[in-house]
Order: structure tokens, then sequence, then C-alpha cells
């Protein structure tokens, strides 16, 4: 959702300029900026960002160029701080000279245009509308090019995940026979009377229970789902597609920690902690898709 856009045009003898940023943001912040002649439209200008924008914390700026030497326009002058900056020049080098007291009347703060706030004229704000409409397509067309960006890289990172999930496949298979053997052992070491006391049909139910509570086999399933419905909603055009791959991501974030909980071996728990390293760098991206 961060973005700007940017377009200019004339406004009473005067260059007009319209600014737009966005940074994230889950629903609408919209802060303006403006300058006199368009407060009394700031309600219309709100809803015409909004509409087209739909989410984001966004900063709109319309405001008017100022200069005391476009087209002549009227000013004002400041003789109390013209008095300050005079007296101050006397008590340094003595009488002020008529070119230093020119200078100083042309100081910002002491020469300023006045302010136009007559009320627009419907020309005026059809001209106030194109200027920003003008710079909120800017805006998409800024925030379009940073979406294929960020689709290039989800998808390189989905492939990543989708590659450590097949690394797991070699170690899932020879897990199962490691389990046993070393539970064999472990009751080898046992008395012959304890050995003896065991009943053998309930201790195979327990290790096939005790076996499958570490199958992975779901969780493997339901992550390769969640990347390919990720894909799918990454390929969707519209809003409400940045919350939707936020639930996604989030979903896979549950299946990967479920793969590392049943993890029991050192190879497979390393794989688990690049899956999630990948996914905190896709679920921070997520935030900059509308």
């Amino acid at each position: 959702m961060t973005g700007y856009g940017k377009a200019e045009s004339q406004f009473r003898g005067r260059k007009l300029i319209c600014e737009i940023r966005s940074l994230n943001s889950k629903s609408m912040d919209l802060s303006v900026r403006l300058s006199s002649p368009f407060r009394a439209r700031e309600l219309d200008l709100r809803t015409i960002v909004s509409q087209r924008l739909e989410r984001g914390k966004v900063d709109l700026a319309l405001f008017i160029e100022e200069s005391s030497s476009v087209n002549n326009q009227p000013s004002a002058i400041n003789w109390d701080a013209a008095k300050q900056y005079a007296e101050q020049y006397n008590a340094q080098f003595g009488e002020v000279p008529a070119e230093v007291m020119a200078a100083i009347l042309r100081f910002p703060d002491v020469l300023k245009v006045q302010e136009d706030n007559s009320d627009l004229t419907d020309e005026e704000w059809s001209g106030v509308q194109e200027t920003l409409n003008r710079a909120i397509d800017a805006f998409i067309a800024f925030r379009t090019q940073e979406g294929a960006a960020l689709q290039a890289m989800f998808t390189e990172k989905l492939d990543g995940i989708a590659a450590l999930l097949a690394q797991v496949e070699p170690f899932e298979k020879g897990r199962v026979a490691k389990i046993k053997e070393r539970l064999e052992q472990n009751l080898a070491q046992l008395s012959a009377e304890t050995q003896a006391q065991i009943d053998r049909n309930r201790l195979e139910q327990e290790m096939i229970y005790y076996l499958e509570k570490l199958d992975i086999t779901e969780e493997k399933v339901r992550l390769t789902n969640h990347i390919k419905y990720f894909r799918e909603v990454m390929a969707n055009e519209g809003s409400g597609v940045g919350k939707k791959l936020g639930f996604i991501a989030q979903e896979m974030g549950r299946e990967i920690n479920t793969l590392g909980s049943k993890s029991n071996q050192s190879e497979m728990q390393i794989i688990v902690v690049k899956m999630k390293d990948i996914l905190e760098q896709i679920k921070e991206q997520v935030l900059n898709v509308l």
C-alpha cells in the first residue's frame, strides 16, 4: 500500500501542486493539507481519495506554489519584521543603505503573497478535481509497479518453502524405523522379569498410537494446499487480497509449527527453521498488499 503520486496544473496564474503519499494501514487513515482556496472543499476531496485508494495511511497535500514574483500577485509587508532586521543591521554596521533595505523587504517573513480566499468557480473546481485524479492515477501506477515486484518475491519465497518441504521426505521415511529400534533397545535393557510382565499386544497398540502422533502426512498436505491457495489468491485483482493473503500466511505458520513439534530429528528441525524464516519474510511484505 505504500506509494507516491504527484500532478501539477495552473490555478489563478500560479502553480497548483497535488501530492499523495501512503504507508501501510489496515484502514483508510487520511491526512489532508490544503491551501486556503480549497479548504471549503475538503470533504469532497476526502471522498474522492477514499473511494479510489480504499485504505492506507494516506497524506494528501494540495497547495499553491507561493511566489511574490508570479503574475504580480498582491503582497503585504510585515513592517515589524522589516524594522527588526533594519535595527539589527544598524546596530552592527550603521545607517541602512537603500539596497540593503530593498533586500530586507524581499525576505520571506517580511514580504508574503496575500492569500486568495475567494470561493472556487465550477471551472476551477473541475480543474482541481482533474489534478487530484491525475495524482491518484500516478499513485496507483506506482502501487501497480510495486505490486508486480511483490508478486515475484512471493513466488520465489513460496517456491523456497515448497522445496524445503520436499527435503523432509527422505528423513521421514527412515524415522519410523529408528523410533522402533530405539524403543526395542530400551525394552531390552529391562530385566527379564519385567519383560515377562509386559503385554506385547498392548505394547504394539501404544507404539502404533505413538507413531501416529508423529506422522506429518496431514501437515504436509495442508501446507502444500495453503501454498497453492496463496498463489491463486495472489493472482486475483481487487481489494481485500492483502488481508486474505495474511490469513493464509497464518495458516501456513500453524502447519510449519506443527511440523517442528513433531520433528524428532535435527535435520528436520533445521528445515523447519528455514521454512519459518522464509514465512516471516512473506508476512512482513503481505502488509504492503492492498
